[in-house]
């Protein structure tokens, strides 16, 4: 796997993964698969097709992520 990609969910990122960071992943990871780093204009609608697809599929996944056993983070007042 593409070792520039990194784990976007809590304890592994402190704070909630960004767009950036989901889109950054998406991005890599659209790369490895196709074996371009930038897409000749003829297929550049359909590289950026499949970053959007897969930055909104990450956003799913880490929302849908339940993550045990994590760091629990304390409430703003609680004393």
């Amino acid at each position: 796997m593409c070792r520039s990609i990194k784990t976007l969910r809590p304890p592994v990122l402190r704070e909630e993964a960004t767009e950036e960071d989901m889109h950054a992943a998406a991005l890599q990871y659209v790369r490895k698969v196709s074996g371009f780093r930038a897409p000749a204009a003829h297929n550049r609608e359909v590289f950026e097709q499949a970053v959007d697809e897969i930055t909104e599929a990450t956003r799913r996944l880490l929302e849908g992520l339940e993550v045990r056993g994590g760091v629990r983070r304390s409430a703003p007042d609680a004393a």
